[in-house]
């Protein structure tokens, strides 16, 4: 929902009342994931996408609905594969949506939610949506205080317990709960939705691989930072826009920011000087993936080195490299797609298998990534200093 959120704060600001319908609850190949939502404002304005085009038709009239009656629904959306065509929802998943109207008068913490997102602070929005409570109640929780509720002062302090850690993990969830905030599978649902601070990619080296990487990056919603000792190389024009540069020893820099489990860490400096220092600090702090470029001829040596100053056979073990998977990529620009493939991978538990050659579920249950442990044999990745050596 973050990527609507502009709108509807524009909304809410203006008194407008708007339909907001998000998916909570999702199985099989649903296109959509827990947290996308569509808005239908004003004068039927539409923002976001809940299904990718299955549904919207049909949510929009219900979001409509809501709003004139002021009442929140669930509604579930979801066929058998042989008969999701004809009624809309191709790939033969299922979707539960919460559908609740939204106005300054009846959720009074919006805006504050709006505001925190927009200014990349941490808050998660709980938000009722089934059993013995008022369906849409919200509480927006942040890590020093709460605001709303959601019937029960106990209902209340298990879900602000709950939701802070939720949002440490950067987690969106569905929770069920007694009334009185007794955890029980039975009663109350509260969908938590986390609104963290966008992960970090932290690029080192300043290379034209580096800007493809960083493009690739913020596409993906990382906030990118790219960081290079060589002031020559390290400029913002060199870069996209919203690119955090740095002119900094990779090692040190890395020293002075913090990194979390969700921290991506891509080391393109391909010198020993560069690259040993900073691996020995990158493999010893929390990151969800950390690769390096080079040949496998450079990728044995920088072990051998790394060896030497001491990395144990457990903290090498995080280091993907030669980074990438195997795409036949030759250009900067394929290159960070097959960066980009090997980080999305790690992270839900892909295989980079074709899709084709695959069976069962399409969209892997959350909870089975891999947290950057465990290196694959892969092809090399390009050399800038061997341009003849073939690409990831």
């Amino acid at each position: 929902m973050r990527e609507i959120l502009p709108a509807l704060d524009r909304w809410y600001t203006a008194g407008a009342a708007f339909g907001l319908a998000t998916v909570v609850a999702v199985s099989r190949s649903a296109p959509r994931g827990p947290g996308a939502a569509m808005a239908v404002g004003p004068d039927g304005e539409v923002v976001g996408s809940v299904s990718g085009g299955c549904v919207e038709g049909a949510v929009y009239e219900l979001a409509q609905q809501v709003v004139a009656s002021g009442e929140a629904r669930l509604e579930t959306f979801g066929y058998s594969d042989e008969d999701a065509f004809a009624v809309g929802l191709t790939c033969g998943g299922e979707i539960t949506l919460l559908l609740r109207p939204v106005t300054p008068a009846r959720d009074a913490t919006f805006g504050a939610v709006a505001a925190s997102v927009a200014a990349r602070e941490p808050v998660t929005v709980a938000t009722v949506t089934d059993g013995p409570a008022p369906r849409g109640a919200t509480l927006a929780v942040w890590p020093d205080r709460a605001a709303g509720t959601l019937g029960t002062p106990g209902l209340d302090a298990a879900v602000t317990a709950d939701a802070r850690g939720e949002l440490a993990l950067g987690a969106t969830v569905l929770r069920h709960y007694g009334p009185r905030g007794e955890r029980r599978e039975d009663d109350v649902a509260v969908f938590l939705q986390s609104f963290a601070p966008p992960p970090r990619m932290l690029v080192f080296g300043a290379i034209d691989y580096a800007a493809a990487v960083a493009r690739i990056g913020d596409f993906l919603g990382y906030r990118v930072t790219v960081c290079d000792a060589r002031a020559v190389f390290a400029t913002a024009r060199r870069f996209p826009p919203g690119v955090e540069v740095v002119v900094a020893w990779p090692h040190r820099y890395l020293a002075g920011t913090v990194t979390d489990e969700r921290t991506v860490i891509c080391v393109l400096t391909h010198d020993p000087k560069f690259d040993v220092p900073l691996l020995q600090e990158a493999l010893r702090r929390p990151a969800a993936y950390i690769g390096a470029m080079g040949s496998r001829r450079t990728h044995e040596d920088r072990l051998l080195r790394l060896t030497r100053a001491g990395l144990t056979a457990d903290e090498l073990s995080r280091l993907r490299s030669p980074l990438g998977l195997d795409l036949g990529a030759r250009t900067p620009e394929e290159v960070a797609v097959s960066v980009a493939a090997e980080i999305v991978a790690l992270r839900w538990g892909g295989t980079g298998t074709p899709l084709g050659a695959t069976t069962g579920a399409i969209h892997p249950r959350p909870g089975g990534a891999v947290r950057g442990r465990g290196r694959r044999e892969r092809p090399e990745a390009p050399d800038p200093e061997r341009p003849e050596a073939p690409g990831p």
